[in-house]
This record gives C-alpha cells, sequence and structure tokens, in this order.
C-alpha cells in the first residue's frame, strides 16, 4: 500500500514540473513583440533655403546731428525745451543773460546815429560849397575841405553802422536757436548755470535720415560686402525693418576689433531715437538646410534631440536622436546636424516616447518614407 502512494505522488510531482515548463516560454514571446506600438504622427525632414546669420548689437545714429554750445559767455536765463521735444529750425531753446550786450548794441545805434547826423550836415556843406565853387565865390582849397570832411564823415558812419551791425549779430548768439528740424537730446545745463563756449547745452539730432552702426569681427572681413541685408529688430526682438549694408569701413577700429558698416533705416522717432541700441542680423548667405517642426524638438539637459522612426529587426521603433540646432525659419527649426533628407521625425506623443519603443507611423507628410517597412 505504501509503495503504491509514493508512485502516485511521483507521478504528481513529475506532471507539475512539466506542466511548469510548458508555461515558461509566454514571457519570452511578450517580450519579442508583444509590446503595444503606440500610433504617432512623423514628417518627412525636407530641405529648405535657410539664411547663414549672425546677430550683433547695432547703435542707431543720425546722419544730421549737432551739438550746441555757446558762442558768448554769460549766465543762462531761460531753458524753453526738454531732453526728447520735437523742435524747427529756427525755433528758441535758450537764453543767455543779454543784458550787457544789449546796451553795447543800444551805444553803438547811438554812435551811429551821431555819426549820421554829422554825415548828413557833410552833404549839405559840399553842396553848398560845391554851388560857390562852381560860381567862382570860393577857393578851389575851400572846397576840397568841404570834399575832405564829408569822405572823413561818411566813413565814420559806415564805420558805426558796421559796428552796430556786429554788436547786434553778437547780441544774436546769446539765444540759442535749432540749426535744424530734430529732437533734442539730454539737456545737462539748468537756469543760472554760467557757460563758455566749452560748455555742451544740448543736442539736436534729425529724426529722418538714420543708420545703424553695426561692428562685425575681424574674423568675418573676408565675407563683409556692400548688399548683404540685415534684419533690424528692437532688443526684445520685435522686428522693424529690413535693409542693407550702403557702407564697410576700409579700417578696423582698434579699441573694439571689429570692422564698422553701416546700413541705412527709415523708421520714424515712434519705433526708435538716435543713439537707441537694437539689434542687427546680417545675412551672410542662404543655402539649402534639413527643416523640421518645432514641435518635434525635446530636450534633455540642454540637448536638444528628436524621435526619428527606425527599423530594428523587422520591428519599426523610435529613435532617439541628438540633433544641432541652427535659426527659426517660421515654425521650423534648421537643423545643422543629427539629421539628413528622407527622416522621418516623430512629431505626436513625444512625451510618451523613449528610446527604442515599438511606433505605429500613421499620417505621414506626402512623399515619406516609411523606416520600417
Amino acid at each position: 500500500m505504501s509503495r503504491r502512494v509514493m508512485q502516485v505522488g511521483s507521478l504528481l510531482v513529475a506532471g507539475l514540473v512539466l506542466s511548469g515548463c510548458q508555461k515558461k516560454p509566454a514571457p519570452a514571446a511578450a517580450a519579442g513583440g508583444g509590446m503595444q506600438a503606440m500610433p504617432v504622427q512623423t514628417v518627412a525632414v525636407e530641405m529648405a533655403p535657410v539664411p547663414q546669420t549672425s546677430e550683433y548689437m547695432a547703435t542707431i545714429k543720425s546722419r544730421r546731428s549737432a551739438t550746441l554750445q555757446p558762442q558768448v559767455v554769460g549766465t543762462l536765463t531761460q531753458i524753453r525745451v526738454h531732453s526728447g521735444d520735437q523742435v524747427k529750425a529756427g525755433q528758441p531753446m535758450m537764453t543767455i543773460d543779454p543784458l550787457h550786450q544789449q546796451a553795447t548794441v543800444d551805444s553803438q545805434r547811438a554812435t551811429e546815429r551821431q555819426k549820421k547826423a554829422v554825415y548828413d550836415y557833410a552833404a549839405t556843406q559840399y553842396k553848398r560849397q560845391k554851388t560857390l565853387f562852381d560860381e567862382g565865390i570860393i577857393s578851389r582849397d575851400a572846397f576840397e575841405q568841404a570834399q575832405q570832411a564829408l569822405d572823413n564823415s561818411k566813413a565814420d558812419y559806415d564805420s558805426a553802422t558796421s559796428s552796430t551791425k556786429t554788436a547786434e549779430e553778437q547780441l544774436a548768439y546769446y539765444t540759442i536757436r535749432a540749426p535744424f528740424d530734430g529732437i533734442v537730446g539730454d539737456v545737462p545745463v539748468h537756469v543760472g548755470d554760467y557757460v563758455s563756449s566749452s560748455t555742451m547745452l544740448t543736442t539736436v539730432d534729425e529724426n529722418k535720415d538714420l543708420e545703424a552702426y553695426i561692428y562685425i569681427p575681424t574674423e568675418r572681413a573676408a565675407q563683409v560686402r556692400e548688399g548683404l541685408e540685415v534684419d533690424i529688430s528692437d532688443t526684445m526682438g520685435k522686428p522693424l525693418e529690413k535693409t542693407k549694408i550702403d557702407f564697410v569701413s576700409p579700417q578696423v577700429d582698434n579699441s573694439l576689433q571689429g570692422i564698422l558698416v553701416k546700413a541705412p533705416v527709415h523708421f520714424g522717432r515712434q519705433a526708435v531715437r538716435n543713439s537707441q541700441l537694437v539689434k542687427a542680423r546680417v545675412v551672410w548667405s542662404t543655402e539649402p538646410t534639413a527643416v523640421i517642426p518645432v514641435l518635434a524638438v525635446m530636450r534633455q539637459g540642454g540637448q536638444p534631440f528628436v524621435f526619428v522612426v527606425s527599423d530594428q529587426g523587422g520591428h519599426t521603433i523610435a529613435t532617439q536622436t541628438p540633433v544641432t540646432l541652427g535659426d527659426t525659419v517660421g515654425n521650423d527649426y534648421a537643423v545643422t546636424s543629427g539629421l539628413k533628407a528622407g527622416d522621418q521625425v516623430i512629431v505626436s506623443s513625444t512625451q510618451f516616447l523613449v528610446n527604442g519603443m515599438p511606433v505605429m507611423p500613421m499620417g505621414k507628410s506626402p512623399g515619406a518614407k516609411n523606416a520600417g517597412a
């Protein structure tokens, strides 16, 4: 009886062992191809003309700018403008105390009137002496004395007139006027300041003919030329104007070790002002470059990458591929390395993907190749 029980037990153990051996291959099958592929949208990498550019800081400067300094000395009694004001040519801007010069003008005018009276009397005497001489009543010597007196009085009168005019012109220097239409710059002086010919009162810049001053590094010297396109934007990146370089300096600026180039700009004072900093993107050339949608790019530790559809052992998977990005072109990134034309880049569900994960491309762009076919 016990022997029979032992035989039955042995059969049961053998059955369990055989059953366990038959169930082991199931997990292996699942690992080989049982994971469900994730549906993804893809686009084919295309070559598009992409500008090769460099961005620099530029300064807006007026082609016509004036620094106002007094031509006389004295105390400022009036300042009629503020920084940023728009002024017209000839408009009074400041006044220097003119009382002393006004007294000089008044004195010269009085002298001029006096000389005029003497001249008028001499002219009357000359006419009288000429009549008497013609009638033979007076001698030639008396007539010539009258002629000399007239000439002397006329010279004195002309000299007085010239002195008065000079004094009046000097008086005009006590009123500082705008040399042309423009915008007032900084006004560092105040009413009551004593000023001289070395004092900077303010500046006036014509905000019409403006230029962008750009300093190009010397290593780009061989590429700099007139006619290169320049995209001007403000410091926040807002586009302002497209222009072209129209001047290239023949010399290198020693302090900046750069080459000065200029590009004309035409936006008004509402956009920028003289001496304002802007961004200038110089377009060196336009070359065919791989482009991909911005949505396809992800980053890990600062390194940009994309998922590319590839084939591995007959299975379609997502391969994580590092890329080097260039400038943005609309809604696309230019890719300088890491991809080639025709690569299928995944643009959907990228946040759920991991390297080597099975995928099912759907809705590919026209002409796209299926890397897993």
